[in-house]
């Protein structure tokens, strides 16, 4: 799920190209939000996410070998558990606004979740928080209160679950970027597929229900389309830096909003929009400020912390 996203100044870039495949991956992840829209709350959020990677696993199997050569240590194993377990809360919490909220608020939320980590790797990397990536994290801050509206809106139990949505996949990325310094990111990538597979089961077999053959189709495409999205990702990665492709992340939003909009008949919310324009401008913001610096850069890209 996460590439590295280092800077490297000498490498050719391909900017055009790597902003079109970073919109490939935008186009991916809402057809992802789509699908799990569709499956609604007909089926549980635990046993939505638990048939999402259960039929993900086929997705797993080039990446058996290199889990199995690399040997991990016990440290390694217990970072990856404990990725697992964030990110499997996450993936429930995920799976549940998406039955709660519109499209277009879940995706402005989940782009809080580079601004946590940047703040996480504040407190536990010792990374250096300077005025200007302060103030960058303010505004951030101030395009999540845009979507909330504490006072003015009911705040609904999936606006709740996307605050800590992104809280846990925050978290998980940071264990991943440890983790990448250690181990190749193919075992990165397949060890969570594994864990959160293995951590979703009990919560999915608690409140399990018979599921439809058009239910377990569209859980399979979210599945094959998250896939598509993490590769189309690094196809973007390969041939431009984040400095470019960060940006057009935001076109994701405009075609969450569509969609909620032409599908789902949800009312397109202005305020929600401009916060996550807010969100995304902090967070290339501050990508821009680490990449001028010339060190890697900490901050990921909004498809780096998702399903």
């Amino acid at each position: 799920m996460v590439q590295s996203a280092t800077t490297n100044p000498h490498r050719a870039t391909r900017p055009v190209v790597g902003a079109i495949w970073m919109l490939i991956t935008g186009l991916c992840f809402v057809a992802v939000t789509a699908m799990v829209k569709l499956v609604g709350s007909d089926v549980p959020p635990a046993q939505s996410a638990f048939l999402r990677y259960a039929l993900g696993l086929v997705f797993l199997i080039p990446m058996i070998r290199p889990m199995i050569e690399a040997k991990l240590s016990r440290r390694a194993l217990k970072l990856f558990g404990l990725r697992g377990v964030v990110h499997t809360a996450g993936v429930i919490l995920w799976f549940y606004a998406m039955t709660q909220i519109p499209i277009a608020d879940v995706t402005s939320m989940n782009y809080l979740s580079p601004v946590y980590v940047t703040i996480l790797a504040a407190i536990f990397l010792g990374e250096k928080l300077a005025i200007r990536r302060i103030m960058a994290i303010g505004v951030a801050l101030v395009g999540a209160f845009l979507i909330l509206r504490p006072g003015f809106r009911e705040v609904s139990g999936g606006h709740i679950a996307m605050i800590f949505t992104a809280i846990f996949f925050a978290v998980g990325y940071l264990i991943a970027k440890i983790m990448t310094d250690e181990t190749s990111p193919t075992v990165v990538v397949g060890m969570l597929s594994l864990t959160v597979t293995i951590g979703l089961a009990p919560f999915a077999f608690a409140v399990w229900v018979p599921v439809t053959g058009m239910q377990l189709l569209w859980l399979f495409f979210v599945a094959a389309f998250a896939t598509a999205g993490h590769l189309s990702m690094s196809m973007a990665f390969k041939h431009a830096p984040l400095t470019v492709t960060q940006p057009v992340t935001f076109l994701q939003l405009i075609w969450a909003t569509l969609l909620g909009v032409f599908m789902f008949d949800e009312p397109v919310d202005l305020f929600v929009i401009s916060g996550g324009g807010l969100i995304i401008l902090a967070i290339s913001y501050i990508t821009l400020r680490e990449a001028m610096k010339r060190r890697e850069v900490v901050t990921p890209a909004v498809p780096q912390t998702k399903v």
